[in-house]
């Protein structure tokens, strides 16, 4: 959490300037936030049909006989399991429940939708904007 402390106070700097701020100074700033979160096991998440995101949901990572598992979500909604795969997909509900929909919202950044929740997570996405 201390270096997701350095991104807020850099946005909190540029904010006090009597300039506008630098959108490439923000994008990177908030880039930089998001990394920061996700290696602190932190991810983007709009649950139970939200609009807006926020770094409030957890992400874990488990070896099983077939392959690597992310548990995604928070404790008072409940979590979701994601295989990860090797086939270019990103991700596959582990659950089986309900399909997970994968999209690239940025370079480095896929959005997986199951049902009425929505998870940023990083991915290696080839550079796609």
């Amino acid at each position: 959490m201390k270096r997701f402390g350095g991104a807020l106070l850099t946005l909190i700097a540029l904010a006090g300037c009597d300039r506008a701020p630098d959108n490439g100074d923000l994008a990177e700033a908030e880039a930089r936030g998001s990394r920061e979160a996700a290696e602190n096991g932190r991810i983007e998440c709009a649950l139970e049909g939200a609009k807006l995101f926020d770094r409030t949901c957890t992400v874990d990572e488990m070896s099983g006989a077939d392959g690597t598992i992310l548990v995604v979500g928070r404790a008072n909604v409940g979590y979701r399991r994601l295989q990860i795969t090797t086939d270019g997909r990103g991700v596959v509900s582990a659950d089986g429940a309900e399909p997970a929909k994968v999209s690239i919202v940025g370079n480095n950044m896929i959005e997986v939708a199951i049902g009425h929740d929505r998870y940023r997570l990083p991915a290696n996405t080839g550079g796609a904007k």
